[in-house]
């Protein structure tokens, strides 16, 4: 039956965030319930839908046939038949869109400019009303799901949730192959002679259906406004009135004989960790308590008494990260998991069992305590502060989240339902707590240590794996009344709650943008008191430039190891800042030591002069040196074998002068180093400083230079004996293609990676704008012609290239080995980059202004949180360019661009003077495997084939770049 049918319920709410007042109005059109938002922050709006099924709705002969349907509504409607037309659309009008396929749901969202939004959401309604998914096309993008497929197989957590899967019972969906890929999708279903195409059809007539659907729509518009275009737009999408799939008759899918088991997993990075899992009775019910949100962190405390600070003391664990994620593999309407993971060291994983003994005792004691209301409160205080308080999310992820509410929660949480805990009820958290014992949990051990000792294969990931029984002598212990350990206890109340939210008065005049305050020898502070956004948060950030840090691939391995002691020696003290929504961030920089921190302003100073202090006093034990010493070896592996950071590093190599490889990083790590070296690089280190800082939000300017002598005083740091540029040199590329091929460093992973780069060279600000410009024009002809109509891979995209102060543009494309040579790829790019081309000769006027106005309304969007504008501001700092109004001026540049000059732009690129560097990196050959990790301290560098016989190839970077001139420091300023 049809229905139709209007039900209201505004809901008033005043977030002194935004500043606004937020409305929101349900409305049920067809079935399809809806949410409206009005907001007075940027000219973009957003919508998301919600539908209610997932892969748990896969027929068992079609697996990922849910996944697959995602991607082939957007292939055009009846209304709208070109194939690619909303992408081609919301690029044109500066918008983006998504979708992903969950276990009982499937999300789809976009953003366009607030002028054509009503179109476009007419658009996409069409492909929930009368999308097309023409039949030549499946094939097409059979591959755009296999690409995707191949991409996730490198990853050690997608490996461990089909592995996980894979234990449920036999008939649960949980043990479905969610992904689909050609095998599942083309080539079963052609040895079956299963019609896939009138597959789809059934399953999208019998699912994609109003009452299944929940819409959030946010923008500028009136709600009524809002009201009238939902009616008008969705009213059409069908209603079979057929009941909703249900799964919660599938309950206990874990309770088999092999669940409480001990697995041994090779992972693919190199990592040791154990996983200890519990699959509980499904907890959405009790989404007022969050029963396992209070557990997890209890479980995930870093203080004093905790698990993790046991385990660090003991140097066996790195991290520990405990609960529920509430994606659908972790929740949905059959269980609930609840999940410990914890890093290890080479020591924590020869003592795994003690380990988990640890764990088990934890929570046997929080089982004997009981829930306790203290802690829940303080919880319950710390998340009530940061929801009132909250800065505006993305828009996108914002109506993504409400719209997946609205298919959780009842009408009157569907704001707050998954952020706000309501009710102390300690018995609903006794049920739960009293289900994590021994005798039900699974425990899995990943570790290259494994290799060579797991017989088993996982089917659809190909992951290696063995299954024991759990050692007697710890089942027994286990299944037994255990000791507690003495030294475990509950945190204490914690000191960094904040509890004053006043407003600062400004002690200085308002400025538009930052003004600096402080500038001496030592360094300068830039300050900017927030008035627009008026919430009791402020950020402070500093960047602690030296000279030592890019002397020798050995000093960025010690200034890296420096930086990770820090981080460890901050843990315990810092944690209880952490969980007060103070939030900090110490990162190893190019050039220096990048200090953030950001929060509730009442108690930040207290966190920063508690960073500042472990700085001041770094000290580095011996056995701590050692454990990270080693976790940076496994570090630097496990960013070599991805394809997409080995072709970075490659490219980088080549371009940037006096740049050390990750691969030199990773040489110097093995070659050894000692505690006395570090302390010796610290303290060389600190002698010479320059800091420049950036305090922006609710601070005076008086507060604000205390906070830098503080810093100062205790640092007692010397003024630079040289300036330290903050930039590389870069070379100028010849007048002539160049190409880098090298062996990926995974073995067995078929994931390839081109990247084709033009280099422009020192340019201005107006050719920055004008190189935007080109690759906002170049994303949806290039995403049509390289992934929808070649198929080459599931990332394919142009990027605008800003390196070290010289421009470019380049065309990237992930593909597999297995289906593509990357010389055959780059031939692609090229056959692209002429159509393109040719497309640019024939743009119109129309067109060109079009595009123009999308950048110029992405450009002069207004910051939807104080964190954006800070971001922006810190670049300007950090690069040392206080171009604070670059924005503006950028937008100034384009109002008076011509579309000959973004033509020429292009074909200057193009002609027989370019200047064109091509980077590959090939899947490593199939053959004997000794080890499947393989060699990575060495580039191996490939022959070019003869599809690109006229191609320089690069053979020796070090060679190549030294006959090679050098661009002046180069920074974008005007």
């Amino acid at each position: 039956m049809t229905y139709l049918y209007i039900c209201k319920v505004v809901l008033y709410i005043l977030l002194s965030v935004f500043n606004v007042l937020l409305l929101v109005l349900s409305v049920c059109t067809k079935g399809l319930r809806v949410t409206q938002f009005k907001f007075s922050v940027c000219m973009y709006c957003t919508s998301a839908l919600c539908i209610g099924v997932g892969s748990f709705s896969d027929p068992n002969d079609l697996p990922g046939l849910a996944h697959f349907l995602e991607h082939m509504v957007f292939m055009g409607s009846e209304k709208y038949p070109s194939e690619n037309g909303f992408d081609a659309f919301l690029k044109k009008h500066g918008g983006s869109d998504n979708a992903s396929t969950d276990c009982e749901r499937t999300i789809f969202q976009f953003d366009v400019q607030r002028k054509r939004f009503k179109e476009a959401l007419d658009r996409w309604a069409q492909f929930f009303i009368c999308p097309l998914m023409i039949e030549d096309a499946i094939d097409r993008e059979v591959e755009a799901v296999d690409s995707e497929y191949q991409l996730a197989k490198p990853s050690d957590s997608h490996r461990k949730e089909m592995l996980f899967g894979s234990l449920a019972k036999p008939n649960h969906p949980m043990s479905k192959f969610c992904w689909g890929n050609a095998q599942t999708l083309k080539t079963e279903p052609r040895e079956k002679n299963i019609n896939v195409y009138k597959r789809l059809r059934e399953f999208w007539k019998r699912y994609y259906s109003a009452h299944y659907m929940t819409l959030a729509v946010q923008s500028k518009e009136s709600l009524d406004t809002l009201e009238e275009w939902v009616r008008e737009i969705f009213s059409q999408v069908p209603n079979n009135g057929k009941p909703k799939p249900d799964f919660s008759d599938q309950l206990s899918p874990f309770e088999t004989p092999a669940f409480n088991k001990l697995y041994r997993m090779v992972p693919v990075r190199k990592v040791h960790a154990l996983t200890i899992t519990w699959a509980l009775p499904p907890q959405e019910k009790h989404y007022r308590v969050k029963p396992l949100h209070y557990i997890a962190w209890l479980i995930g405390h870093e203080g004093t008494g905790s698990i993790l600070s046991m385990l660090r003391r003991k140097c066996w664990a790195l991290a520990l990260f405990g609960g529920n994620s509430e994606t659908g593999f972790d929740q949905n309407t059959t269980y609930s998991i609840f999940s410990i993971s914890i890093t290890l060291t080479d020591e924590g994983f020869q003592n795994f069992y003690e380990v988990a003994h640890l764990v088990f005792q934890y929570l046997k004691m929080l089982q004997t305590l009981g829930p306790q209301q203290r802690i829940y409160e303080e919880i319950q205080k710390i998340e009530a502060n940061e929801f009132h308080y909250q800065e505006q999310t993305d828009p996108i992820e914002y109506v993504e989240d409400i719209c997946e509410n609205m298919q959780l929660f009842p009408k009157e949480d569907f704001l707050t339902g998954d952020q706000l805990m309501f009710e102390f009820k300690p018995e609903v958290i006794s049920v739960a707590l009293k289900l994590l014992t021994p005798e039900k949990a699974n425990l899995l051990l990943l570790s290259p240590e494994h290799e060579g000792q797991c017989p088993l294969r996982e089917k659809w990931f190909g992951t290696q794996y063995s299954v024991e029984d759990i050692q007697q002598h710890w089942r027994e212990l286990w299944a037994g009344d255990f000791d507690l350990n003495p030294s475990l206890h509950l945190p204490a109340e914690n000191k960094f709650i904040a509890t004053d939210f006043t407003l600062k008065t400004s002690d200085c005049p308002d400025t538009e943008y930052p003004v600096r305050i402080m500038n001496n020898d030592r360094g300068c502070l830039w300050y900017k008191k927030d008035n627009k956004f008026k919430i009791p948060k402020a950020y402070v950030r500093f960047h602690l430039i030296s000279p030592v840090i890019q002397k020798s691939p050995k000093n960025l391995v010690l200034f890296d190891l420096f930086v990770n002691i820090l981080v460890h020696n901050l843990a315990e003290p810092a944690y209880e800042a952490d969980v007060a929504q103070l939030e900090y961030k110490l990162v190893a920089g190019e050039h220096g030591l990048v200090i953030k921190v950001k929060g509730f302003n009442h108690k930040l100073p207290l966190l920063f002069n508690l960073i500042v202090d472990y700085l001041a006093d770094f000290s580095a034990a011996p056995d701590v040196f050692s454990m990270f010493a080693e976790q940076l070896k496994k570090t630097y592996f496990n960013i070599l074998i991805k394809p997409e950071k080995l072709g970075k590093d490659v490219r980088l190599l080549i371009l940037e002068h006096s740049r050390w490889s990750t691969i030199q990083k990773y040489q110097a790590v093995l070659d050894g180093l000692s505690v006395e070296e570090l302390m010796e690089f610290v303290s060389s280190f600190k002698s010479e400083l320059y800091a420049e800082g950036l305090v922006q939000g609710n601070f005076t300017s008086t507060v604000s230079l205390l906070t830098f002598y503080i810093r100062c005083i205790k640092l007692q740091f010397k003024k630079l004996s040289v300036e330290v540029p903050v930039l590389f040199r870069v070379v100028e590329l010849p007048q002539k293609h160049h190409l880098c091929k090298v062996k990926s460093l995974n073995k067995g992973d078929a994931n390839s990676e081109v990247t084709v780069y033009y280099q422009s060279g020192p340019k201005n600000l107006r050719e920055h704008t004008l190189m935007e410009l080109l690759v906002m024009h170049m994303e949806e002809p290039c995403f049509d012609f390289l992934r929808t109509k070649e198929t080459l891979g599931y990332h394919v995209y142009p990027t605008c290239r800003n390196t070290s102060g010289v421009l470019g543009f380049s065309v990237t494309v992930e593909t597999q080995a297995t289906k593509f040579n990357t010389e055959l790829v780059e031939t692609k790019i090229e056959e692209f980059l002429v159509s393109f081309g040719e497309k640019m000769n024939s743009l119109s006027d129309e067109a060109f202004k079009t595009q123009v106005t999308a950048l110029v309304k992405l450009k002069g969007c207004e910051d939807t949180h104080l964190g954006e504008e800070v971001d922006r501001n810190w670049t300007e700092v950090v690069t040392q360019q206080f171009v604070f109004d670059r924005l503006s001026r950028e937008i100034d540049a384009l109002k008076l661009m011509t579309k000959a000059e973004l033509v020429n732009w292009f074909m200057g690129h193009r002609g027989e003077g370019n200047r064109k560097l091509s980077v590959h990196v090939q899947e490593e050959e199939e053959g004997s495997k000794m080890s499947l990790y393989g060699e990575v301290s060495k580039l191996t560098f490939l022959p070019a084939s003869t599809l690109l016989a006229s191609v320089t190839t690069i053979t020796d970077i070090q060679a190549f770049t030294s006959t090679l001139n050098l661009y002046p420091y180069h920074k974008i300023l005007k």
